[in-house]
C-alpha cells in the first residue's frame, strides 16, 4: 500500500522531526513512502486531505492529537486507512487502538500491518454539520481543563493534565444540561458531560470506560453538580474508571445524543475545539479504516 507519513515537526517539543527519518525507514522497508511536513492545523488539513485524494493508502500519522483529528477527517468514509504513531501529549486514538506509545515500537507495528494488508473498521462519532471525532467530545469542566492543556507549556504528558484540573478547581458550577437520546432524556445541573467513541481522553483518563469504537454507539458519562471536595474525591477513581459508580454520576449508551442548556459550554472533541452548545452527535458506524496491532499485540485493557 502506498503510505503518506505526515509529520508535525513541532509534536513532542521536536520529538517527531528527529524521529521523522527513522519512523520512514521502517515503513520504506514494507511500502513506498512519502513525507510530508505540516507545523500548522490548515497546513496539516490540507495535505492529509491531498494524500487522500491522491489515493494513499495509508496515512501515517505523526505527531499530536491536533494532528490526529485533521487525518481522521480527511480519511473518514475513504479507501484511506490512518495509522498513529504517538508523540503528543493524549495519545488517546493511539491507546485506543491499542498502538504502543514508544514510537519506533508504533512504528514497527505500522510497517508489519502495512505489509500483510491489515485494516481495521472502527466507528465515527459527528456533529451534525461539523466535524468527525474520533475519541470523546466534552463540554463543561473537563472541556475547561482541554482549553487550559493547550494554553500550557510545562509540564508535559499526565502531570499537564493534573495541574490544568487543579487550576480549574477554582471556578468549579455546575450548569444547567439537557441531555436527550432515541430513548428519553435527562435534565439536571451539571458539572461536565462527555460522548466517547472510545473510552479515554486527556491522555488516558477512562471517562466512558465501556465505550467501544465498533458497536455502533456513544457512551455518555454525565457528573452531576458536585461541590469541590466532592470532585477532588471523583478524580482519582477516573485514572480507573471506577468513577462510573459515584451517586452523581450518571451513564447512557445511544446511537444519537443531543446536549443543550443555556450553559455557554464551549465543546472539545479529540482534545480539540468545536463548537458551543447545543450540539447533536451521531455515531456513523465502520466510517474509519485504521491501522492497528493484532489483537495479541495489542496493550492490555484495549478494545
Amino acid at each position: 500500500m502506498r503510505s503518506v507519513l505526515l509529520v508535525n515537526p513541532l509534536a513532542g517539543d521536536g520529538v517527531a522531526a528527529r524521529l521523522a527519518g527513522p519512523v520512514a525507514d521502517h515503513l520504506r522497508s514494507v511500502a513506498e513512502v512519502s513525507v510530508v511536513t505540516a507545523a500548522s492545523a490548515t497546513a496539516s488539513g490540507r495535505n492529509a486531505t491531498g494524500a487522500v485524494a491522491e489515493g494513499a493508502g495509508v496515512l501515517v500519522v505523526l505527531g499530536g492529537d491536533g494532528l490526529v483529528h485533521e487525518a481522521v477527517q480527511a480519511c473518514a468514509g475513504t479507501d484511506t486507512a490512518l495509522a498513529v504513531i504517538p508523540t503528543g501529549t493524549g495519545n488517546d486514538l493511539a491507546r485506543a487502538l491499542g498502538m504502543p506509545l514508544d514510537p519506533l515500537t508504533a512504528a514497527r507495528v505500522v510497517a508489519e500491518s502495512i505489509s500483510t494488508a491489515s485494516v481495521s473498521v472502527i466507528d465515527l462519532g459527528g456533529a451534525v454539520g461539523g466535524e468527525w471525532f474520533a475519541t470523546v467530545l466534552c463540554a463543561g469542566f473537563d472541556s475547561k481543563v482541554n482549553a487550559r492543556v493547550n494554553r500550557m507549556r510545562w509540564p508535559r504528558g499526565k502531570r499537564r493534565y493534573d495541574l490544568a484540573v487543579l487550576r480549574e478547581l477554582l471556578g468549579l458550577a455546575a450548569m444547567p444540561l439537557r441531555v436527550e437520546t432515541e430513548r428519553g432524556g435527562i435534565e439536571t445541573a451539571a458539572t461536565l458531560v462527555a460522548v466517547g467513541n472510545t473510552s479515554h481522553y486527556g491522555g488516558g483518563v477512562p471517562i466512558c470506560p465501556d465505550a467501544d469504537p465498533t458497536d455502533g454507539l456513544l457512551d455518555v458519562t454525565v457528573v452531576g453538580e458536585v461541590t469541590r471536595r466532592d470532585l477532588l474525591g471523583i478524580l482519582p477513581r477516573l485514572r480507573t474508571g471506577r468513577h462510573v459508580d459515584h451517586p452523581a454520576v450518571r451513564t447512557l449508551r445511544t446511537s444519537s445524543v443531543r446536549l443543550s442548556g443555556e450553559n455557554g459550554w464551549l465543546a472539545f472533541a479529540d482534545g480539540e475545539p468545536q463548537a458551543r452548545l447545543p450540539l447533536t452527535l451521531r455515531c456513523s458506524r465502520e466510517k474509519l479504516r485504521v491501522i492497528r496491532p493484532r489483537r495479541g499485540d495489542r496493550r492490555p485493557g484495549e478494545a
